[in-house]
């Protein structure tokens, strides 16, 4: 933990600024925005299915691509996500 004591008749901003000052030098502003959004890793299970997924829709695209549905298809889709809304 960082500790600034105030100086004989120092103002609170100078307080203030001395505080900022040491807690940007100690570099635990930076450790903080690391770790804020640190996402857990996923297991090997999860990345497998994962990786599934991406592939069947991938699949499924580019069959509907080829078929000359895909426009329909991601028509219904955004249809779909604004009624969830």
């Amino acid at each position: 933990m960082l500790e600034v004591k105030r100086k004989d008749n120092e103002s609170f901003e100078s307080l203030m600024r001395r505080f900022s000052k040491k807690l940007l030098q100690s570099g635990r502003i930076i450790q903080a925005k690391k770790i804020q959004y640190h996402i857990k890793p996923l297991n090997k299970r999860a990345q497998k299915l994962k990786a599934l997924r991406r592939e069947d829709i991938k699949d499924k695209r580019e069959y509907l691509r080829k078929i000359g549905k895909l426009d329909e298809y991601l028509e219904s889709k955004k249809r779909i996500v604004t009624k969830k809304k």
